[in-house]
């Protein structure tokens, strides 16, 4: 009997361990597969893609945005003679009707200014009277023939005119001085609130220099307010000078407010591409003030329907904003404009779709161009 070789031995104990692992595993697989009646390796089924038909509605949305609240009208006061306070009449939160005396100034060389220009017009007004008689008694005298040349009369006439305008010179300067004089008075021009002092009695004033920094009143309107706000290029469309808005501020939280377009800038801001618009609002109660914040919504009214869609059907992407339109079970990406948003709904434009074209609901660049869809 020959010895058996240790390596063939190893070899086949090897062998017999594959095929016993080998027909173990089909069983396996034979037992899967009676119980659950599928291939253990059959590939899974594409899901189906949601479609949905492309429909017109009426989208109305509101813009929110921060507008300012200014007064409707507002002037800074100042001295227009160089002369100092003698007396006022207003302070910080007075209530002034138009035309009511604020201040009063005091410049004594404007008195001197005054009566010298005054002596003048008088010294004038005799040297006319003068010239003007002695004119008509060469006048009447001249009538006798060859008793006054003409030449001496003409020099009379001369003289008599240059008197007279002189005499106008002069008078004109006396109303000069006058009118500089009512300076002195500072009046209010319209009725309003003095929101602004910044001088006292005895203060230097003038219309340069020292003292004329700052203005002598600030006089505010506000019993009626400009709220102003600035909307961008893409909303400007849809507001007129009909479009009422509503407006709320911090003081009141509860209250809102409305107002109706007012003004139109009619351009847009070079800086923020946004158009300026004022709206009025009565203020009687004087609860607004001049400089508060004001959180508007303007409502955006289409003027005729558009197509919109949800947002998941809409896909912006880094080139390009469109929709995957479903022809012939094919994936077709359509190029689009978007408009506005609303409740999980979009806007969209485009001259390449119609109502009751099929678009793919929840839309993506996975979606690739000219692939078949199954369709659900």
């Amino acid at each position: 009997m020959q010895p058996v070789n240790k390596y063939s031995a190893i070899n086949s104990v090897i062998f017999g361990i594959l095929v016993a692992t080998a027909i173990g595993c089909q069983s396996n697989a034979e037992e899967k597969e009676h119980k659950t009646g599928e291939a253990p390796t059959e590939t899974p089924a594409i899901p189906a893609t949601e479609t949905f038909s492309l429909k017109k509605e009426d989208l109305s949305t509101a813009f929110h945005t921060p507008g300012e609240l200014i007064s409707y009208q507002q002037v800074d006061l100042y001295a227009r003679e160089t002369s100092f306070v003698k007396k006022l009449y207003a302070d910080v939160g007075t209530e002034v009707k138009a035309g009511q005396l604020l201040i009063s100034m005091e410049a004594p060389e404007l008195n001197s200014r005054l009566a010298g220009a005054e002596s003048r017009a008088k010294a004038q007004e005799a040297a006319y009277i003068a010239s003007k008689a002695n004119y008509n008694r060469l006048l009447e005298t001249s009538k006798t023939p060859g008793t006054i040349s003409q030449n001496d009369l003409d020099q009379a006439l001369a003289r008599m005119n240059a008197d007279h305008a002189q005499l106008q010179s002069a008078q004109a300067g006396q109303k000069e001085i006058s009118a500089t004089k009512n300076y002195l008075e500072v009046r209010a021009p319209f009725a309003g609130i003095i929101t602004a002092r910044n001088v006292n009695l005895g203060a230097y004033v003038g219309p340069a220099g020292k003292g004329s920094e700052f203005p002598l009143f600030t006089l505010q309107d506000q019993k009626r307010m400009r709220l102003v706000v600035s909307i961008p290029e893409a909303y400007v469309g849809y507001v007129n000078s009909h479009t009422e808005i509503k407006f709320s501020v911090k003081a009141y939280p509860n209250e809102q407010f409305t107002a109706k377009v007012k003004r139109m800038a009619g351009a847009l801001d070079t800086r923020l591409r946004s158009e300026r618009i004022e709206m009025d609002v009565i203020n009687n109660d004087k609860k607004l003030l001049p400089g508060m914040i004001a959180e508007v919504s303007i409502p955006l009214a289409s003027k005729a329907s558009s197509f919109v869609i949800p947002k998941s059907a809409l896909v912006n992407s880094m080139e390009r904003v469109f929709v995957v339109k479903v022809i012939d079970k094919k994936a077709v990406w359509i190029d689009v404009q978007k408009g506005r948003e609303a409740e999980g709904n979009v806007e969209i434009f485009s001259d390449s779709l119609k109502i009751d074209d099929q678009l793919v609901k929840s839309a993506s660049e996975e979606v690739r161009n000219g692939s078949t869809l199954t369709i659900k």
